[in-house]
């Protein structure tokens, strides 16, 4: 076996406790920017499409900056802004602003399903006497909740890979560890190594149960 290899065994099998714990803080804050993302991405989408001018600038200037700055000045712009208001943990504020951040792509993901529908359908709902609400309550947005299960799965595994900046602010997720790690053992190469491997193998999980989910849902007849 190479050597290189050897060595890279040896910092994975000192460090996996650690890593191991670093592992479910990326998976706390991956899930909690999604969810977070979703609510406000639907809501932000929700605005895009009104009739409201008001509400759409509104909309498009939230996408606009967000989707134009990059996600590791968010995370410190929102981290010193938000504890300068209210005493906030490191771990929150960076949650908060991987939702923040996954709001804007998942408000155009949803908007994008929903203009998506056929227009034939909402007609022929509001000919059978549905309002606009159940309309789209019952006929669009279940359609659309199901296109949108694809991207709304790559932009989950986006998010598990972005988690990684927030060791900017001091969160001790996987990226962080293995950081400190090669400060301290003077093995940056193997450390980072073993850094890419732990993500690489939650990537791959995440895409496998995204796959059958959608086989599941056969969301391409959707």
């Amino acid at each position: 076996m190479p050597e290189i290899l050897v060595t890279v065994y040896d910092v994975f099998m000192r460090t996996y406790p650690g890593f191991l714990e670093a592992t479910v803080v990326t998976l706390q804050l991956t899930a909690i920017g999604v969810i977070l993302g979703t609510v406000i991405g639907l809501i932000i989408a929700l605005m895009k499409i009104s009739g409201s001018k008001i509400l759409q600038a509104i909309a498009n200037v939230y996408i606009t900056i967000i989707r134009g700055t990059p996600l590791i000045v968010q995370i410190m712009f929102l981290y010193f802004g938000i504890v300068e208001i209210y005493t906030m943990s490191n771990f929150w504020a960076g949650a908060i602003a991987l939702g923040v951040h996954n709001g804007a792509y998942i408000a155009e993901i949803f908007r994008g399903s929903i203009q998506g529908i056929d227009p034939g359908q909402r007609e022929a709902s509001m000919s059978l006497g549905m309002n606009r609400k159940q309309t789209m309550s019952r006929i669009v947005f279940p359609q659309a909740l199901r296109r949108s299960i694809p991207p709304l799965g790559n932009q989950f595994i986006i998010t598990l890979k972005d988690s990684s900046l927030v060791y900017i602010i001091g969160v001790a997720e996987i990226f962080s560890l293995g950081n400190r790690e090669a400060a301290q053992s003077y093995q940056p190469f193997e450390s980072f190594m073993v850094v890419a491997l732990y993500y690489l193998v939650l990537v791959m999980i995440f895409t496998f149960l995204l796959r059958l989910y959608e086989n599941k849902l056969d969301v391409d007849k959707a």
